[in-house]
């Protein structure tokens, strides 16, 4: 018999939900995500439960993201593929505004979805092995599940970075960031900080291309390696991306960044881009996607702003 997609249960007064797809690094199905808010909703009344914990199952991390090749297939497929989404926004929601403690155990592998049902907890936790990452520009999408709220509040143009690079970072830059809120054990040395003065020069402008171009130009080598991978990332969605977190700044709160996120996939997840971004880094795996723009000066603006249509209406 097939183990359950997700563990759930209550000791000693704590409602425990524990992420059990270790064989994929416990990616988020829409089981999982229904589950867990089911959970949430029967803890948020019971006396018996006075706080949550999430893990994930197995020894490399917590969640890696939501399950974006069952995504591409519902897509293909011209299933109601918004609805995932739609359910995992509002997981993600539900958690934030949760009025007992939620403790997120960010072992290991913490990304996309990973950060969605965890950064928006009470208590975040990193350890020395956890690894974070929003890395939705090499799959043609932005980061979303309300991350750029946090990405565009952190200090100078960090988030900026990550949230157009998709870069990996330690829990010791994830706590600069604001996405946990202490490390569990010895903290590494944080990169953002040695790189922090090539990072706010180079990304403090509102044009993609121009951030590339001063990342090339730039005399620090890690500027030049960010460039070299913002150029193998989607143009589209770099641009998007950019212009996502600069709107998130003026946002009063989660919800309206949730609400953004929503028209984005809406906009970007039906295009070729995500479906031959999916292909060539979790099908095929031959890192070698093909985008409908070559280079990241071919995006126009009003691509870009097309992409925030119907936004209005959605907020």
């Amino acid at each position: 018999m097939a183990e359950p997609e997700l563990l759930v249960e209550v000791a000693g007064g704590v409602g425990r939900l524990v992420l059990n797809r270790p064989r994929a690094l416990n990616a988020l199905t829409a089981g999982m995500i229904a589950g867990i808010h089911s959970a949430l909703n029967a803890w948020r009344v019971d006396d018996a439960v006075a706080s949550v914990e999430l893990t994930g199952a197995g020894e490399r991390g917590l969640c890696a993201g939501a399950d974006v090749r069952a995504l591409r297939t519902a897509i293909a497929a011209g299933e109601p593929w918004l609805d995932f989404l739609a359910a995992e926004y509002a997981l993600n929601a539900a958690i934030a505004a949760y009025p007992k403690p939620y403790v997120a155990h960010q072992r290991g592998y913490t990304m996309g979805g990973g950060l969605g049902v965890s950064a928006h907890g009470s208590h975040r936790i990193a350890y020395p092995d956890s690894a974070f990452a929003m890395p939705e520009t090499m799959i043609g999408f932005v980061p979303d599940v309300g991350v750029s709220w946090y990405l565009a509040h952190a200090p100078g143009e960090l988030g900026t970075h990550l949230a157009l690079t998709g870069a990996t970072v330690n829990a010791t830059d994830a706590v600069l960031v604001g996405l946990s809120d202490e490390v569990a054990g010895e903290a590494p040395a944080s990169e953002l900080e040695r790189d922090r003065a090539w990072i706010d020069s180079c990304y403090a402008t509102d044009d993609p291309a121009e951030v590339v171009g001063r990342l090339e130009e730039h005399s620090d080598p890690r500027a030049r390696a960010a460039a070299s991978d913002l150029r193998r990332r989607c143009p589209l969605a770099v641009a998007v991306a950019l212009e996502a977190v600069r709107r998130v700044r003026r946002m009063a709160g989660l919800a309206e960044v949730l609400a953004q996120d929503l028209v984005l996939a809406r906009n970007l997840l039906g295009r070729p881009d995500f479906a031959e971004g999916v292909r060539a880094q979790l099908v095929d795996k031959d890192r070698n996607p093909r985008w409908q723009h070559a280079r990241l000066e071919d995006v126009t603006r009003a691509e870009v702003l097309a992409a925030f249509a119907e936004l209005a209406q959605t907020v």
